[in-house]
């Protein structure tokens, strides 16, 4: 199944990726690789997931924000390159999560959006990853996600 198809099949609405909020751009494409800002976890309702994981979060509200972040980085994907079925392979992920200083399931949090990817991409989906924490990130919120994809 194509990865357009499959994001159709889960009802996984990539409509509204969001802009950036300071000076660069959503997506970059160099040869056939495309890095991809950072984006954070949006809700569909408006606003977005904030609070540090560990104390203000669950693992599992964090897990779900980051799945957020995986939704963001497909919609921006989606825009600069035109369709998810013209990506070859999911290649990196660099997740932060805005961590109590004792919490220390970054890998558990940034799975959120790693299962996701896999769940379209299936085995192209599986990729390199870092999860760390950070001691705040932008408006508070919960999780950030940088991805590079390669395009066939």
């Amino acid at each position: 199944m194509s990865a357009e198809a499959k994001v159709k099949e889960l009802g996984i609405d990539l409509s509204h990726p969001a802009g950036p909020v300071a000076n660069y751009v959503p997506a970059v494409t160099v040869g056939k690789l495309v890095y991809l800002s950072g984006k954070g976890p949006n809700l569909p309702e408006g606003g977005q997931v904030t609070g540090k994981a560990g104390s203000e979060r669950s693992v599992d509200e964090a897990y779900e924000a980051a799945r957020l972040c995986g939704i963001q980085l497909l919609a921006a994907l989606r825009e600069h390159v035109g369709s998810l079925d013209n990506v070859k392979r999911v290649v990196k992920l660099l997740g932060m999560v805005n961590s109590a200083p004792d919490f220390g399931d970054q890998p558990k949090v940034i799975n959120g959006c790693s299962d996701l990817l896999v769940s379209i991409f299936g085995e192209d989906g599986k990729h390199a990853r870092s999860a760390v924490g950070m001691g705040a990130l932008p408006n508070q919120i919960t999780v950030e996600i940088e991805m590079i994809v390669e395009l066939k």
